[in-house]
């Protein structure tokens, strides 16, 4: 399918759809107007003139509830199609590059002192996790930015390739989770309920609720027997006193529950809609058939579980209407329920984290797969196992920006080749770079398709400095900043795991002197802890690092010419050193006089 078209076809769809409920509704409207007014001119046949029976009121009273219950599926209908189109709409801004700022940013997961989270635009405002996410619960959108922020086990990847080249064709799989899911976004908080199916249990022996039942099963036989003459009164009298002091003595773990199972009961009414739509697709995929699974408990679906407390939670919520009230000391009406309803939360509660666990990691799965079908030019990497530190790409390219603006390059580094000192002027590419290796090397360990026409790769934890400010809140210059985070990636290479590290510009905070010797020791510290990386630099004194370091490191660049008075980039590496700048073009080309 090509996403464009289907996207497209697909709004036009649901569109049409929008427009005929929205039409069916106005005229539904007009027609209980018209009904009404028929109703008052049949009232005041009937009370005012005697010209028919009153009982003639019923046909259209009788037409008007079933026009009430047409019109809120109509509107719910319409609901459902805007949402639809909504979710089509943010397809169509991402395949048209203009999703930036239009999604979730994922801000929340942002740790400043993540080692490749702000500097490789994993979260915030035009980042990797606004562009993938379609996540709808709190737990799917963990799972996703967990998933982005560390690299997976083998396994673990692996089982997530193959659901998510499932899933990429399963588009009415992640269009009905998305019109569902705009519920469960407002409705369901999903804290509130793990909390409470995991809470410590309020204790009614099996021994209480039988008794309860008796009770209760006594209570009405003896008033029937009563009613007909076979027994006093005074049995039935008796039994409610006994009632009555069960209603006392429960009182404190009655209203306990009453009180805790309100927003869980609503928010399982939500979730169960999209646990039901889950449960209808049939997977193949390991991991996908396992968290379908993780939906089941003693063999019941989850939406089944939860339909099961909705019928107490409806019996509860009777409990207000007068006949209930007058019954309850004879029957033992709530206290019954809510017996039943944390017997529920004993034997299911503790399966609703697994559940919403479940989801969120479905969900993220979906957002991938959305990912994938949105990028059919992505390809899916090997990861390489028991491998070297490798990093081997054709055709990478920087998965955040537009396809036609993306010029693809290849990069192996690995084997001997295990350092890149990438120069070029201002503007020809290099942070780019930086940024589209990391970025695929984290796609890649999440399970995800990446940005290359080839990758192979072992699994490598990225270690970043490109974005490095000062802070003044901290009291940290941009120089301490930057060797700070640099410290952090080569206590991460000392570690027992292979390290890509990405250093943009290093150590420009000081003196070319005191820059070329640091820099030698840094890159030197980290290649004798097995890492791999690239580095780039303005300073070509810098690119003498080659030599230093052997055969180890080898030179690229970017470069540029001036044409027309403009500066022109062609964003491909080329083999060597940079053997021009392009910094005093720009200054006389903004004016200055230099």
């Amino acid at each position: 399918m090509n996403p464009q078209q289907e996207y497209v076809s697909r709004a036009g769809r649901w569109r049409t759809e929008a427009q005929r409920a929205s039409r069916r509704a106005i005229t539904i409207g007009n027609w209980r107007l018209v009904l009404f007014v028929g109703a008052a001119v049949l009232a005041w046949m009937a009370f005012s003139r005697d010209l028919l029976s009153p009982w003639w009121l019923f046909v259209p009273l009788a037409a008007f509830v079933t026009l009430v219950v047409y019109h809120e599926r109509l509107a719910s209908r319409e609901r459902f199609a805007n949402r639809a189109i909504s979710y089509y709409e943010h397809g169509l801004a991402r395949l048209d590059d203009s999703w930036a700022g239009t999604g979730n940013d994922g801000r929340e997961f942002l740790d400043p002192d993540h080692v490749y989270a702000e500097d490789l635009d994993l979260f915030g405002k035009g980042s990797l996790f606004e562009l993938m996410c379609t996540a709808r619960t709190a737990a799917g959108e963990y799972a996703l930015a967990s998933w982005l922020s560390q690299p997976a086990s083998m396994e673990d990847a692996v089982e997530r390739q193959h659901a998510v080249r499932e899933l990429t064709a399963k588009l009415d799989l992640r269009e009905d989770l998305a019109m569902l899911g705009e519920d469960v976004r407002s409705g369901v908080h999903a804290e509130v309920l793990e909390n409470w199916g995991s809470a410590a249990a309020v204790h009614f022996s099996t021994t209480l609720r039988v008794a309860a039942l008796c009770l209760a099963v006594a209570a009405v036989a003896l008033f029937a027997l009563w009613m007909a003459h076979v027994v006093p009164l005074w049995p039935f009298l008796a039994i409610v006193a006994i009632n009555f002091g069960l209603i006392i003595a429960l009182r404190s773990r009655v209203s306990a529950v009453m009180e805790a199972v309100e927003t869980p009961a609503h928010d399982l009414r939500i979730l169960a809609l999209v646990l039901e739509r889950l449960e209808r697709e049939a997977f193949d995929a390991p991991l996908l058939r396992r968290l379908r699974a993780e939906l089941d408990t003693e063999g019941l679906p989850a939406s089944k579980q939860i339909a099961r407390l909705e019928r107490w939670i409806d019996l509860l919520d009777s409990a207000d209407h007068v006949a209930v009230r007058v019954i309850r000391p004879a029957v033992l009406w709530i206290e019954q329920v809510v017996m039943a309803i944390e017997a529920w939360r004993r034997r299911s509660g503790p399966s609703v984290g697994r559940w919403l666990a479940a989801v969120g990691q479905l969900e993220a799965l979906s957002s991938m797969a959305a990912f994938a079908f949105e990028h059919p030019s992505f390809t899916f990497p090997e990861l390489l196992s028991d491998s070297d530190p490798s990093f081997d790409a054709a055709g990478l390219k920087h998965p955040l920006m537009a396809a036609a603006r993306c010029v693809p390059n290849d990069v192996a580094i690995g084997g001997r080749t295990r350092l890149w000192i990438v120069s070029g002027s201002n503007m020809s590419g290099k942070s780019t770079l930086l940024r589209a290796i990391g970025l695929n090397t984290v796609l890649a360990w999440a399970g995800a398709p990446v940005a290359a026409s080839r990758l192979a790769l072992s699994r490598l934890r990225t270690g970043a400095s490109l974005r490095i400010v000062d802070s003044l809140q901290d009291g940290k210059s941009r120089f301490y900043a930057e060797i700070t985070r640099i410290r952090s990636i080569v206590d991460l290479a000392s570690s027992d795991c292979q390290v890509l590290f990405l250093l943009d510009e290093i150590l420009s905070g000081t003196n070319s002197h005191d820059r070329r010797i640091g820099a030698a020791a840094i890159v030197r510290g980290l290649l004798d802890r097995g890492a791999i990386g690239l580095i780039t630099t303005h300073d070509l004194a810098l690119a003498g690092l080659e030599r230093d370091l052997g055969d180890g490191a080898i030179n690229v660049h970017f470069e540029d010419h001036l044409e027309n008075g403009r500066m022109e980039f062609d964003y491909r590496l080329h083999p060597g050193v940079v053997e021009r700048s392009n910094a005093l073009e720009l200054m006389r080309a903004v004016g200055l006089q230099v």
